[in-house]
């Protein structure tokens, strides 16, 4: 198996309420989770091949909690991907070579794409904004307070995060998913994080 890196930025969004009971081991707001994860690699290779600068992403409509599998899933990967670069990121997508795909891969048994897609990024921590031609837009804000409105900026520590160990919560001012899968979930969770993972 190739060796592998990756580092960058994941921006994750669902239709959970601020902060995401699926981070604390708890069963999602409300039975069910429709969701997923859009990763910027600033710094990364798979084997020989250099995956600097690519953005894929993964959405997923599961029918009850995450772990309890049987999810419909939209996979995204950069369009400016050459062959190699590609092949790599649905190798590493597939989970056959660890990561946080290793572990949560089983849980979308049913795949629409992997589909080249242009994406455009302005990451900006919890103000981040992503959108991936006509298949995804997530627009991330602050949370605000429900009885003065002012900001407020949480996050979590979660040593034991598949993810992401340190992240920001935020609330989406835009979540649509149409390709495949569809949703609206603006208003709900979002959250900007440092990922670094490495394999086999």
């Amino acid at each position: 198996m190739a060796d592998w890196k990756l580092r960058g930025t994941v921006v994750v969004a669902c239709n959970c309420d601020y902060g995401c009971p699926c981070n604390f081991n708890a069963l999602p707001t409300n039975g069910k989770c429709e969701g997923g994860w859009i990763w910027h690699v600033e710094e990364g290779s798979f084997g020989d091949t250099s995956l600097d600068g690519l953005t894929f992403s993964v959405l997923v409509n599961w029918p009850g909690a995450i772990h309890q599998g049987n999810g419909e899933g939209l996979i995204l990967v950069d369009e400016r991907a050459d062959d190699a670069q590609r092949e790599a990121m649905e190798t590493l997508l597939s989970g056959e070579v660890g990561g946080p795909w290793g572990i949560l891969a089983w849980t979308w048994p049913t795949v629409h794409g992997p589909k080249p897609v242009a994406f455009e990024l302005d990451l900006n921590g919890i103000h981040s904004r992503v959108k991936a031609g006509d298949s995804l837009e997530v627009e991330s804000t602050t949370i605000k307070n429900p009885v003065t409105g002012a900001e407020v900026h949480p996050g979590a520590v979660l040593p034991e995060g598949l993810v992401f160990k340190r992240g920001d919560f935020g609330a989406s001012s835009v979540f649509r998913v149409q390709d495949g899968i569809s949703w609206d979930h603006s208003g709900q969770y979002t959250a900007v994080a440092r990922f670094e993972y490495a394999g086999p």
